[in-house]
């Protein structure tokens, strides 16, 4: 089997970053950063509206250190949500939120289901202090 120079690259670049931190405990203050990577589904020609709903408001969650929506540039109805929390209570507490509760109930009926979940321990990186 034949793997691309791109592929090559980023299994290496991943293999180091995987031994030289898969030891340490690295934490942002007290507590260690959450982090979470999830994949939804959306009804067929809803994607954008989706999005919208779950843009909004987002820079009022305590402890939210990044929130980023993505499209899946390979599926029309995929978006990929990447979240880094100060901590897991505080992710915890934001699902209790009005404007949380008010997007999820607005949302949901938009949604077919979910894809891949990961849970991180986010470490740094630009924009986030480490």
């Amino acid at each position: 089997m034949l793997i691309g120079r791109r592929e090559f690259v980023t299994a290496s670049v991943g293999t180091v970053a995987y031994a030289l931190f898969s030891s340490a405990e690295i934490v942002q203050g007290e507590t260690k950063m959450y982090g979470l990577i999830g994949k939804a589904l959306a009804q067929p020609g809803k994607r954008d509206e989706l999005i919208q709903i779950l843009l909004e408001g987002t820079d009022k969650m305590p402890g939210c250190l990044s929130y980023v929506v993505a499209k899946d540039p390979k599926d029309d109805n995929a978006i990929w949500i990447s979240e880094v929390w100060d901590s897991k209570e505080s992710h915890a507490a934001s699902l209790k939120l009005p404007s949380v509760q008010a997007a999820i109930t607005k949302g949901k009926p938009l949604i077919t289901g979910f894809g891949e979940r990961f849970e991180t321990e986010p470490i740094g990186g630009h924009g986030l202090a480490g």
